[in-house]
Parts: C-alpha cells; sequence; structure tokens
C-alpha cells in the first residue's frame, strides 16, 4: 500500500507569493501535494470538499489581507469547526500588525512574516513545513 501525498494547502491571493511558496514546497518535499485558494471563501470550500473525500490538508499556509474573506476571518471559522481542529495553521504574511500578532496569539499559532529573499524563504518555508501534522 503507497502512502497518500501530504496535502498542504496554500491560501495567498498574490499569484506570485502563491507560486514562491509552491515552489519551495516541492523543493524541500517534492512528494507534497500543493492545493491553493485564493481568498477565505475558497479555502473554506477546498476543506469542506477534502472532508467528504477525506483528504484534509496536513497544514494550512494562510495569508492575511485578501479579497471577500481575509485570513483572519478564516481563521476563525476554521477554529470553529471540531471537524478541523488537528489542522495546523501559520498565518504567512507581510504585515507587521501588533494586533495580527495578537490575534495570532488568541489562536495559538504562529504568525510568520514573508521573507524578502529566496534563501530565507526556504528556511522560513522548512520550518512552517515542521509544523505539518502527520
Amino acid at each position: 500500500m503507497h502512502e497518500t501525498p501530504r496535502i498542504i494547502l496554500c491560501v495567498d491571493d498574490d499569484a506570485d507569493d502563491q507560486l514562491m511558496v509552491f515552489e519551495t514546497i516541492k523543493e524541500i518535499n517534492p512528494g507534497a501535494r500543493v492545493a491553493t485558494a485564493v481568498n477565505g471563501l475558497e479555502a473554506l470550500h477546498y476543506l469542506a470538499n477534502a472532508k467528504a473525500k477525506e483528504e484534509l490538508p496536513c497544514l494550512i499556509i494562510m495569508d492575511i489581507n485578501m479579497p471577500l474573506m481575509d485570513g483572519k476571518e478564516t481563521v476563525a471559522r476554521i477554529k470553529k469547526e471540531p471537524r478541523y481542529d488537528s489542522i495546523p495553521i501559520v498565518l504567512f504574511t507581510t504585515s507587521s500588525s501588533q494586533l495580527d500578532r495578537t490575534f495570532c496569539e488568541q489562536y495559538n499559532i504562529p504568525f510568520v512574516t514573508k521573507p524578502h529573499s529566496p534563501k530565507e524563504l526556504h528556511t522560513v518555508v522548512k520550518g512552517i513545513l515542521a509544523l505539518a501534522t502527520g
């Protein structure tokens, strides 16, 4: 029996940021499956479908500033759902707001600032991937 690839959900409305994270994840863990969403509504829709197929992600990497539903509202909704309790979430953002940091502390999730260089990105993403379940 072969192992199901680990699924990482990357939620970010910036296509360049999403692509850089995707490529970095694949570089670190070529066997990982990376699912993407461009806002919180898409992420919640993805999770509902994944739950139905029993393919929940082992990690969610979430931007804060997105259209339709931002990362904080999305996290709040995910955290209200007991069926998603086991999925670690990381807020991965350009924000340096103390309010955003406080929000992360309330939900006990890591707040990670997006780095500027590819080398830093590799190091940061490697640390984020270490938080994945399973």
